[in-house]
């Protein structure tokens, strides 16, 4: 068969543990698909819509822990990924993005459907590359093999990303008619060791030397995926040693327990002087991104001695400006190492716990002014009932965050030790509010595992597309924070004091999600009256059979006001 080397594809994905594989439709790419779609170990699910295929895929990939493939056709279909590739690439999901395309001799020759393809992701991708056009000589069988064998290796390869495979086909496209069944090849395997960082004895020696030298340490953690060994290791760590751990709802460590889980309230309104008490003389950091914007800027300007960065490969942020030292291990193994070490017992050891005992005094400040804020206000806010929401999640769910406001109010909210078996994804990568609904999706076509998602109207809006499919999704929950309009803008001091906040910035808008439910069969719940919210919460909660959305229609006034009360709050108690 002329394509028998693209069909044997689909056996090398399977042999190298890729079972899942997003289709969206196009002609170009008809031996690619022809060779998922007849394989009969891969599941395939087609998407129309590439841009939500995208990040369809990319759930599938985090919620899977596995490298997800997804085929399209030839010119802009290829583009329309971008945004989830540009995600996937900076939050380390593997990803084998399979772009059909023309023979090169008619790129730019008015020929249907025909774009420059060729990098077409730039530094999004760990590597772009191009199959041959021609399949019959034996150089090309042997390329398209090695291609592809090093494309999945790389992917998974840390740190873990999308590649872009690039293949031209000619005319026929398609099988002769009676060809139905697809013969694989007995097709090679090319397995790469994964590479196992453990730490050499000189800086074993470094680490120890150094930990002892300083009292003021603090371990700050950026976004991860959930990592129950990470969490046990941390627990133990800090039962023996009196180090605080800050970190957002992002970071996955709500399970560790007495964390500083707040900083982004407190530190937006403590006086120069309660800072300069909580600089860190040695910072430790893992993770990816932070959403507290206030935990960034203070350690910019009251920035440690010395600063290590733990983290096994790939480049590193000096997101703080004060980066010192990149140790290549694991977070889990470097606390596991640092729990051997030697708790002073002395005056030195006594400063360490007195600094333990300032961040924690703080967390207990954001605290407070959050429970007399929920138990003064009578006001049916998006803070309350993202708050009633996540005080009620099912264990073993997960929790997905919108950008903007979304993740934010999640993050003034928090969740607690006794909620370890929820995880929390959001598209911090990038932090766009594309993809959100798509890479929910993706989670729950991936399980059964209940999956919820907070999200703005804009978000909401934006990515409707991705429900344009014919796959059930009754694990799913939407709880849509409708104030038609971007509040972050309008909470913003820039925007906010322009004229042309409303039609620019905030982005008024008057769509609600009850039309949309309707046209995809999804249950609507709308709230209106705090009287309703025990009663639709209970419906939300109920695993029926269908996808549900609870639907808030608020004005970003009284949002506005409440995250305002809050702040005022919290600076009012360093007054008395």
């Amino acid at each position: 068969m002329l394509y028998q080397p693209i069909y044997d594809i689909a056996e090398i994905c399977y042999r190298k543990s890729i079972r899942d594989v997003i289709l969206c439709p196009g002609s170009r790419c008809a031996p690619l698909t022809l060779a998922f779609t007849r394989h009969p170990h891969i599941r395939t699910r087609t998407v129309s819509d590439e841009r939500s295929a995208g990040f369809i895929a990319l759930g599938l990939a985090q919620a899977l822990q596995a490298p997800v493939a997804i085929v399209c056709t030839s010119g802009t279909a290829a583009y329309n990924l971008a945004p989830a590739i540009a995600e996937a690439f900076f939050s380390n999901t593997p990803l084998i993005v399979l772009t059909a395309d023309r023979p090169a001799e008619w790129i730019a020759q008015h020929d249907g459907q025909t774009i420059y393809q060729r990098e077409l992701y730039g530094r999004h991708v760990k590597h772009y590359y191009e199959l041959p056009q021609e399949y019959e000589h034996p150089d090309s069988v042997w390329a398209i093999n090695r291609i592809i064998n090093d494309a999945i290796n790389l992917s998974i390869a840390g740190p873990q990303g999308p590649v872009h495979i690039n293949a031209p086909f000619r005319e026929p496209l398609y099988p002769p008619k009676g060809e139905d069944v697809f013969q694989y090849s007995d097709v090679r395997v090319i397995d790469a060791t994964p590479h196992d960082v453990v730490l050499s004895n000189e800086v074993l020696t470094m680490v120890s030397d150094e930990w002892k030298s300083y009292h003021n340490v603090l371990i700050v953690a950026g976004q991860q995926p959930p990592q129950n060994d990470l969490v046990t290791s941390l627990s133990r760590f800090r039962q023996k040693h009196p180090v605080p751990l800050v970190h957002d709802v992002i970071s996955n460590l709500h399970g560790v327990g007495d964390t500083v889980a707040h900083s982004d309230l407190f530190l937006g309104q403590a006086p120069p002087n309660v800072k300069e008490m909580l600089r860190p003389d040695l910072l430790i950091t893992f993770g990816n991104s932070l959403i507290s914007k206030n935990l960034k800027l203070f350690l910019r300007k009251y920035r440690p001695q010395r600063h290590w960065h733990i983290q096994d490969c790939g480049p590193v942020a000096d997101t703080f400006g004060s980066l010192t030292n990149i140790i290549r291990t694991t977070p889990h193994q470097f606390i596991q190492f640092l729990e051997t070490l030697d708790v002073a017992d002395n005056f030195e050891g006594q400063k360490q716990k007195n600094y333990q005992s300032l961040w924690e005094a703080e967390e207990r400040r954001a605290l407070r002014a959050l429970e007399d804020l929920f138990a003064a206000s009578t006001d049916l806010s998006e803070l309350g009932l993202v708050k009633k929401l996540m005080t009620y999640l099912p264990a073993g769910s997960n929790l997905h965050l919108a950008n903007s406001m979304s993740v934010r109010y999640a993050n003034f909210v928090g969740l607690g030790a006794s909620q370890s078996e929820v995880r929390v994804f959001s598209n911090r990568g990038t932090s766009g509010i594309d993809g959100s609904n798509s890479t929910a999706v993706g989670h729950a076509l991936a399980s059964d595992k209940p999956n919820f998602l907070v999200t703005g109207d804009l978000a909401f809006f934006y990515d409707r597309n991705a429900f344009w499919h014919n796959y059930p999704l009754q694990n799913l929950r939407i709880l849509l924070l409708n104030n038609h309009g971007g509040l972050i803008f309008d909470i913003l001091d820039g925007p906010s004091s322009t004229p042309e906040a409303d039609e620019y910035f905030i982005t008024r808008q008057k769509l609600s999600g009850k039309k949309m439910c309707e046209e995809f069969g999804f249950d609507h719940l709308k709230v209106d009256t705090t009287k309703k919210i025990k009663n639709l919460m209970k419906d939300f909660l109920t695993f029926d059979g269908t996808a549900k959305v609870m639907e808030l229609e608020s004005d970003t006034k009284t949002n506005r006001r409440i995250i305002e009360d809050l702040r005022e709050k919290i600076k009012n108690s360093y007054e008395l």
